[in-house]
């Protein structure tokens, strides 16, 4: 910990773990001789979710970088490490006690990610006896305040059309009468190939990997030492922890994956996790890397020619649209949207989502690889382990927390509205218009996951069928009448109300069969 305590200090500023950003409005009049930058490492962070060692690794790893940035500068610094004797541990507690070794007058911080923090902040100046002033984190292309002008008399909130507000605001593939460049807003149809029974693909290199200086390797033996029964491994660990490498992996994306991102980004692989995948969130969310460089990068590559414009479109939709979009909705919903459970499902996690030891081989790939990189890109994400957990019944606010943990990129405001309400449909159609439950017959189509699998995609009972078939007809029969009148679902609802009464007895029979075999245990009832 160092700090110089010299005299009383005008503005205690807090750095959070998420907020590493250079140009920060936490440093907008910034005084050297009179102002004290804040740094904490606290346990409760990685505890209070299992937090995958990877994903406390990166933290703590760019937070020390940073905070050596931050010293160069000349800067007062008091940076509190996880193996301090005198570390309370506890954020909240932290500030409290610098404020009074450092007789502070006042706290500034910026906005923080999740509401939990911002409460904490809060509770922290009272309990400290000093104002505190919430700057707006510039990060973001749009303002809580802005999205909530957006959402204004909107009966139905739909990403679609936040993006093509986003797009002709920002003047981003769009022409001068505000038309997409193009003339169509999203090429969807073009990026949901597959890879499976593609000939002559060349799949392109993984991602650079950052081999861990001085810093991260102490920050690594630290991790297993302080949390040594959470999850994840260590051994792989090669994320960012630097503006500068962040920048260095958003160059060797745009060069080597970006030209096929559109045309494959719902493709899966078995033993390849990234394929044409960005690997950026995290040095997004920790604001090591800014979405408008992002943006300007690929837009560049799409002006010279290199990637058409069904991947610049693709992926600047995620930056631009969907990312801004959930944290539009984070804020606006409050801290009440974490406890909704629409469909009210109470099912326990299976212990594989620990372990990935499961016959599934799309599960055990897809959460096998997240054990041991904290990565799985979105359509893993949400069409595997989270379509599983949909239709299996489980207790979204079990997912959830399964999510914030096993991610390196995980951080609440973008984790919640993707998992409570995209994966889950918990919110009642808040982020979503129909829940994403989907058979076997889609991994089938677009992953060779299913290829030696001891289960069946063709079979919907029976001692071969498919697990993501047996749930997911009993999830469509269980929400029959909740979805009847869902334009979006009506096809599918159908063919399920079809279905041979004798052969819907025997799914919902077997169903209740896998519940148990996979431990799932109705918590309502325990």
């Amino acid at each position: 910990m160092s700090d110089s305590s010299c005299g009383s200090v005008r503005n205690l500023v807090i750095i959070l773990g998420d907020q590493l950003d250079a140009h920060s409005a936490a440093f907008d009049g910034f005084d050297a001789d009179r102002d004290v930058v804040l740094m904490a490492e606290v346990r409760a962070e990685s505890e209070y979710v299992p937090s995958h060692k990877q994903r406390t690794a990166l933290f703590l790893s760019a937070m020390r970088h940073y905070a050596r940035d931050i010293a160069a500068r000349g800067w007062r610094l008091r940076y509190v490490r996880l193996g301090d004797p005198a570390n309370t541990q506890a954020l909240d507690t932290e500030i409290v006690r610098a404020c009074a070794d450092l007789r502070a007058k006042a706290l500034v911080a910026v906005q923080p990610g999740e509401w939990r923090v911002a409460e904490l902040l809060r509770q922290a100046a009272e309990r400290a006896g000093v104002a505190i002033e919430i700057r707006p984190d510039r990060h973001f292309l749009v303002t809580p305040e802005e999205f909530a002008a957006f959402a204004r008399g909107r009966r139905i909130l739909r990403m679609e059309h936040f993006y093509r507000w986003q797009r002709r605001r920002l003047g981003i593939l769009v022409d001068t009468r505000g038309e997409p460049e193009g003339g169509r807003w999203n090429y969807d149809a073009e990026n949901r190939e597959s890879l499976a029974s593609e000939k002559g693909v060349i799949l392109p290199p993984a991602p650079h990997s950052f081999a861990p200086d001085e810093i991260t390797r102490e920050v690594l033996e630290e991790v297993e030492r302080h949390f040594p029964t959470n999850p994840g491994e260590t051994r792989t660990f090669d994320w960012p922890v630097t503006a500068e490498q962040a920048l260095t992996a958003l160059e060797d994306f745009v060069r080597y994956r970006l030209p096929l991102f559109g045309r494959y980004q719902d493709a899966m692989l078995a033993g390849q996790p990234h394929l044409f995948h960005s690997r950026l969130a995290a040095a997004l969310n920790l604001k090591l890397l800014d979405p408008r460089v992002v943006v300007e990068r690929v837009l560049a590559a799409y002006r010279a020619g290199h990637v058409g414009i069904e991947s610049a479109e693709g992926f600047i939709r995620q930056i631009i649209g969907w990312r801004e979009f959930i944290r539009g909705i984070y804020w606006k919903e409050g801290p009440e949207y974490a406890r909704s459970n629409d469909l009210g499902e109470t099912g326990s996690l299976p212990s594989f989502y620990w372990t990935g030891r499961t016959d599934m081989r799309c599960m055990a790939e897809c959460i096998g690889q997240t054990l041991e990189r904290a990565y799985a890109h979105h359509i893993q994400r949400l069409m595997v382990t989270g379509n599983f957990a949909l239709i299996a019944g489980i207790d979204p606010c079990e997912v959830d927390a399964w999510y914030l943990a096993v991610y390196a990129d995980a951080v609440e405001w973008v984790t919640l509205p993707n998992t409570h309400g995209m994966v889950m449909h918990a919110d009642g159609g808040v982020v979503g218009s129909k829940p994403y439950a989907a058979s076997g017959k889609y991994i089938q189509r677009m992953s060779d996951y299913c290829r030696g699998c001891r289960y069946s995609p063709a079979e919907r009972t029976g001692p071969r069928a498919c697990p993501f078939n047996v749930f997911y007809w009993d999830f469509l029969m269980r929400h029959r009448e909740r979805f009847a009148g869902n334009p979006r679902m009506a096809m599918v609802m159908r063919s399920a109300a079809r279905l041979p009464e004798k052969e819907q007895a025997a799914i919902r029979s077997q169903a209740a069969a896998l519940r148990v075999e996979f431990g799932i245990t109705n918590r309502s009832a325990s």
